[in-house]
C-alpha cells in the first residue's frame, strides 16, 4: 500500500469510529458523567497515552520557536474544539449541529487559500459542494429540528467549532511536515488538557465511575481510547500526505457510516434518499482526495 492510499484508508476509518462514537457517546452521557466532565477524562488520559508513546518511539526535540504553534493547535484543535461543539450541541437540536459540522471543508478550503495561499480548483470545490449536498440531504431527510433552547447561541457555538477545527489541520500541516507526529501531538494534549481542565474539572470529580456497569466502562474506555487517542493520531498520519482539504472533507463520511452503524442496529432503515446521499458523498470525497498535480493547491 501506498503512503498516500494508507493516509486515504486513515481518514476513512476516522471517519468510521466517529460514526458510531456519537451512538456509544450517547449511552454514556449524561447519564454518568457530564460533558465536560467526559472532555476533560478523554483529553487527560489521551495525554497520558501520548506521552507514554513518545517515550517509546521517538526522541525528537521541538524547537522553541514552534510552541505558540503548538499552543494555538491545542486552543482550536482540543480546548476550543470539544467544549464549543459539546455546549452548542446542548443548546441547538443535534441536527442542526450536524449540518453545522460539515461547513468544516468548504471553511478549511477557503482558509488554506488565505492563509497558506493556495489556489482552488474547481474540482476540489465541485468535490466539496457535492459531498455537503449528499449530507445534508442525509442529515435532514425525515426528521425535524425539533425544538431547542437558545437554539442560535448553540447554532452560533457549533460553527465556531467548524472555524476551529478548520483552523487545528491548518496549524498541524507544518508542525507534521518538520515532526514525527508523536513528537508534538504529546504537547498539543498536555496544553489541551491544562485548557480544559477549569471547565470540566467539577464535573469529572462529580462522577461515580464505582457505579458505572461493566458495559459503561467500556463504552467510555472506546470513546477515551479509540475516539480520541487513535483518531487524533491517525488524523495526523493522514495529514503527512494529505492537505487539509482533502483530510477536512472526510468529515462528510461521519453521518453516513453513523446511518450505516444504526441501520445495522436495526434502528433505521435503507431508503432511496439514503442511497442517492451516499454516492454524492463519495463521489465528493474521490474529487477531493485525487491527488493534485499543482502542489499549491488548496
Amino acid at each position: 500500500m501506498s503512503k498516500r492510499n494508507f493516509a486515504l484508508a486513515a481518514a476513512t476509518l476516522v471517519s468510521v469510529i466517529y460514526g458510531v462514537t456519537f451512538t456509544i457517546a450517547k449511552d454514556v452521557m449524561p447519564a454518568y458523567i457530564k460533558p465536560f466532565g467526559f472532555i476533560v477524562l478523554r483529553v487527560g488520559v489521551s495525554a497520558v497515552l501520548f506521552w507514554v508513546a513518545a517515550l517509546l518511539i521517538t526522541r525528537q526535540k521541538i524547537a522553541l520557536t514552534d510552541f505558540p504553534r503548538i499552543a494555538a493547535a491545542a486552543l482550536f484543535g482540543v480546548a476550543l474544539n470539544m467544549l464549543t461543539f459539546f455546549e452548542g450541541l446542548s443548546l441547538t437540536s443535534p441536527i442542526m449541529a450536524s449540518v453545522l459540522m460539515v461547513t468544516t471543508p468548504i471553511i478549511v478550503l477557503v482558509l488554506s487559500a488565505i492563509i497558506m495561499r493556495q489556489r482552488i480548483v474547481k474540482r476540489r470545490a465541485a468535490g466539496i459542494l457535492l459531498g455537503l449536498v449528499g449530507t445534508v440531504m442525509l442529515i435532514l431527510y425525515g426528521k425535524s429540528v425539533g425544538n431547542a433552547q437558545n437554539a442560535l447561541w448553540g447554532n452560533f457555538l457549533v460553527f465556531v467549532n467548524a472555524v476551529s477545527y478548520g483552523l487545528y489541520l491548518i496549524l498541524v500541516k507544518k508542525l507534521m511536515d518538520k515532526y514525527n507526529a508523536f513528537a508534538f501531538v504529546k504537547w498539543i494534549y498536555l496544553f489541551g488538557f491544562i485548557m480544559v481542565l477549569p471547565f470540566g474539572w467539577a464535573q469529572a470529580e462529580a462522577a461515580d465511575f464505582s457505579a458505572m456497569p461493566l458495559d459503561i466502562i467500556l463504552k467510555t474506555a472506546f470513546v477515551v481510547v479509540i475516539s480520541t487517542f487513535l483518531t487524533y493520531l491517525l488524523n495526523l498520519l493522514s495529514m503527512k500526505e494529505l492537505k487539509p482539504t482533502t483530510v477536512a472533507v472526510f468529515i462528510y463520511l461521519q453521518p453516513l457510516f453513523a446511518t450505516l452503524f444504526s441501520i445495522g442496529l436495526g434502528k433505521d432503515s435503507l431508503d432511496v434518499v439514503k442511497i442517492l446521499s451516499a454516492l454524492l458523498i463519495f463521489g465528493g470525497v474521490y474529487l477531493v482526495s485525487i491527488k493534485p498535480k499543482d502542489k499549491n493547491v488548496a
